[in-house]
C-alpha cells in the first residue's frame, strides 16, 4: 500500500473515531489542522456529516472548503446548516464565489439567503447579480487593493498592510485617479524594488489591459491566456475600476464552457447541473429536442432513397454500399467539425480565416476521399474474384463507389468545417453544429452524390 493511500485511510479512521467520541473541541482542532483539499475529500466520503464538518471549522477555513465543493454538496450543506452558521459562511465567502453559488439557486431561495448577509456584503452581492448572466461582472470580485499616482512607495505599503488581508490578491495593485478611473496596474515586485520616497506615478508606464464588465466571460479566458496574468482589472464603459477577475475563476469558467461544448457536440442541450443530479424529466427535455430535429433530418434521407427505388431495384448491389457511403461522409464531417470548434475555442482561428480553412479542407477532403477510394476499389476487385455479386461490371461498380467516396468525404469535410464558422457569424454557438447534426446533413447529400455517380458510370449498362 502506498504512503499516500495509507495517509488517506488513516485520515478517515481518525475522523470516524472523533465522530464516535463526539468531542467537538477535538473535531474542530482536527479539521482545522487538515489541508483544505483533505477536508473536502472527507466531506465527500462522509455525506451524513458534511454540514457538521463545516460547522465545526473556523469560518475562514469553512469558506475555503465550501467554495471548492461541487454544487449539489454546497446546496445540501446550506440546507442543513443553522441560519446563523449559514450567515457566517456566506458573509465569509469571496463575493465572486458567493455570486456564482447564488446564481445557481431558485430566486426565492436567493432572496432568503441575501437577507442573511450583512449590509455591505448584501450590497456587493446584489450589484454582482445585477450584471447579465455569463458576463464578466458576475465573475469579478471587489476585493482588491487600489492606490493613487501621488502615493509614495512607503504609503503604498501602509495601504497594503491596512487592506491587503481582505484582498483577493496583492500580486498586482491598481492605480486610479480621483474620479475612480483606472490609470494603470503595477506588480508588487516593482513596488518592493523601488525607493520608499519614490512616487507611484514615477514607476508606472500607463500600459495596462482591462476587461469590460459587460463582456462575455470567454473574453476573460482569452485575455488571461494571451497576457500571462494572475488577475485583471474590470472597468465600466467609462473606465471606472469596478473590480478584478482572478485566474482561478477564469479556469473554473473554462472548465464549464468545455463541458457545455462537449454536451452540445454530442447532440444535446448543455446541462445546468451534474448529470447524476439532473432530474430525469429535465434530462429528457434536454435530449429530446435534438433527437426530434435529427429524426426529421433523417426523414429526408428516406425521401432521397425513395427517389432512387427503381435504380436500387435494377442494381441491388448499390444498396449494399449505402451504409458505407453515408457513414464515411458523416465521419469526415464530424472530424472537421470537432477540429474547427476546438480551434475556435482555443483562439487559433477566427471567422476571418474562413478562406484559408476552406482551402485546407478541400485538400484534406480530396486526400482522405482518395485514400478511401483506393481501399474501396481494392476490396471490390478482391471481392469480385471470389463471388459473382458484381457480374462483369466490377470495374464500373468500383468506380461508382470509389468516386462517390471522394465526393462525399470532400463534401463532409467542407460542411463540417464551414458550419461552425457560419453559426459563429450568425451569433450562435459553434458547438451547436454537433456531430449528429453534421452527420445527418451529409447523409442526405451523400445519397444524391452516390446515385449521381451511379448514373454517370452505370447509365446504359445496368441502369
Amino acid at each position: 500500500m502506498s504512503l499516500e493511500l495509507e495517509q488517506e485511510v488513516s485520515l478517515k479512521e481518525q475522523f470516524e473515531e472523533l465522530m464516535i467520541r463526539e468531542d467537538k473541541l477535538e473535531i474542530q482542532e482536527f479539521l482545522n489542522n487538515q489541508n483544505i483539499s483533505d477536508v473536502a475529500e472527507l466531506v465527500y466520503e462522509f455525506p451524513d456529516y458534511e454540514s457538521q464538518m463545516l460547522a465545526n471549522m473556523s469560518v475562514h477555513r469553512a469558506a475555503s472548503v465550501f467554495k471548492i465543493l461541487d454544487l449539489p454538496t454546497q446546496k445540501q450543506i446550506i440546507k442543513e446548516l443553522p441560519p446563523f452558521k449559514t450567515a457566517e459562511l456566506l458573509n465569509e465567502l469571496p463575493a465572486d464565489d458567493r455570486t456564482s453559488f447564488l446564481e445557481e439557486l431558485p430566486g426565492s431561495v436567493v432572496r432568503e439567503l441575501i437577507k442573511l448577509l450583512n449590509p455591505e456584503e448584501r450590497k456587493i452581492t446584489l450589484s454582482l447579480l445585477g450584471y447579465p448572466e455569463n458576463s464578466i461582472g458576475r465573475l469579478m470580485t471587489p476585493d482588491y487593493v487600489y492606490i493613487y499616482p501621488h502615493n509614495t512607495v512607503a504609503e503604498v505599503f501602509d495601504t497594503i498592510r491596512k487592506y491587503g488581508k481582505d484582498s483577493e490578491t496583492i500580486n498586482v495593485l491598481y492605480i486610479i485617479n480621483e474620479k475612480g478611473e483606472l490609470v494603470d496596474d503595477i506588480r508588487i515586485r516593482d513596488i518592493i524594488l523601488a525607493a520608499p520616497d519614490k512616487k507611484v506615478e514615477e514607476i508606472i508606464d500607463g500600459r495596462f489591459i482591462a476587461l469590460n464588465v459587460y463582456d462575455d466571460q470567454e473574453t476573460a479566458n482569452e485575455a488571461f491566456k494571451m497576457n500571462n496574468r494572475v488577475a485583471l482589472p474590470v472597468v465600466s464603459n467609462t473606465n471606472k475600476l469596478l473590480g478584478i477577475v482572478t485566474i482561478d475563476d477564469v479556469l473554473w469558467v473554462a472548465n464549464e464552457e468545455f463541458s457545455e461544448d462537449m454536451q452540445k457536440m454530442g447532440g444535446t442541450e448543455a446541462l445546468d447541473e451534474p448529470y447524476i443530479e439532473t432530474p430525469i424529466f429535465k434530462l429528457f427535455k434536454k435530449r429530446v429536442v435534438w433527437l426530434i430535429i435529427l429524426f426529421f433530418g433523417e426523414l429526408l434521407t428516406i425521401s432521397a432513397m425513395q427517389g432512387y427505388q427503381d435504380e436500387i431495384a435494377k442494381v441491388v448491389v448499390l444498396a449494399t454500399f449505402i451504409p458505407l457511403i453515408i457513414s464515411s461522409g458523416g465521419n469526415s464531417g464530424s472530424q472537421a467539425s470537432t477540429l474547427i470548434i476546438q480551434a475556435m475555442a482555443l483562439g487559433e482561428i477566427s471567422i476571418a480565416d474562413w478562406w484559408r480553412i476552406m482551402r485546407r479542407e478541400i485538400v484534406s477532403g480530396l486526400l482522405l476521399g482518395s485514400s478511401l477510394c483506393i481501399i474501396a476499389l481494392s476490396v471490390i476487385f478482391v471481392w469480385s474474384s471470389f463471388t459473382t455479386t458484381f457480374g462483369d461490371h466490377a470495374m464500373l461498380i468500383g468506380l461508382t463507389v470509389g468516386c462517390s467516396l471522394i465526393g462525399i468525404v470532400l463534401w463532409g469535410t467542407l460542411m463540417g468545417s464551414m458550419l461552425p464558422l457560419i453559426l459563429k457569424r450568425l451569433g450562435a454557438d459553434p458547438a451547436a453544429s454537433s456531430t449528429p447534426f453534421v452527420a445527418t446533413l451529409v447523409d442526405v447529400t451523400g445519397l444524391l452524390i452516390y446515385f449521381s455517380m451511379a448514373y454517370l458510370f452505370l447509365s446504359g449498362v445496368l441502369l
